[in-house]
């Protein structure tokens, strides 16, 4: 996760009517998996007259995700399922996929239901504005006053935010950085202060 993952800029919502039935779908960030039952329940609750809450989520991304799905009275596998595998291939994490379905008097079949179910996904999905999540990771450095200024420029040449410092004996330097900036940095202090500089992990 160093170069980070898209994830959901804004919360969407669109509709389609298929043979009468209405697909009305709401695509929404949710960081935990507590988060995405919440939202869940809020939207059901804003449509109570739907037939049918089908829902999918991903909470995270790549080999840390957790996934979560609903055919919520279709047919097993008409639904939840197809919903699932259009977040799948979307590459995007931390999302939950909600379509509120309106029958409209006729039938759809297994088939067209998962027919349905993926076209409302993926109308949703190409509406979608996303962003990039960044995971960053804080780090606390004690050192002495001679190396302050070498600290200081690797901080900076390494993209690292500096949340505060502590002048007392030594000083303490608390800061932040991309995950993948501070697999860098770290090399590159232990090499320009022999090893007497080693950042400790404060998440």
């Amino acid at each position: 996760m160093s170069d980070g993952y898209l994830i959901p800029a804004e919360t969407v919502e669109t509709e389609i009517v298929i043979r009468k039935s209405r697909f009305l779908t709401t695509i929404q960030l949710v960081t935990t998996v507590a988060e995405a039952r919440n939202r869940l329940s809020a939207l059901r609750s804003e449509s109570p007259s739907a037939n049918h809450h089908v829902y999918a989520f991903r909470v995270g991304f790549g080999n840390s995700v957790t996934e979560g799905m609903s055919d919520h009275g279709e047919p097993t596998g008409t639904a939840g399922p197809p919903t699932l595998a259009v977040l799948r291939g979307s590459g995007v994490g931390d999302i939950l996929l909600v379509t509120a379905r309106f029958f409209g008097g006729t039938k759809l079949g297994a088939g067209g239901l998962v027919r349905a179910y993926t076209l409302s996904a993926q109308e949703a999905l190409r509406e979608l504005k996303t962003e990039r999540k960044v995971e960053w990771k804080t780090v606390g450095l004690e050192l002495p006053y001679s190396l302050y200024n070498i600290v200081r420029r690797l901080i900076d040449a390494h993209k690292g935010t500096i949340d505060d410092e502590q002048f007392g004996a030594d000083i303490l330097v608390i800061a932040r950085f991309v995950t993948n900036d501070l697999n860098c940095f770290t090399i590159e202090l232990k090499e320009r202060t022999a090893g007497a500089v080693v950042p400790v992990n404060l998440d």
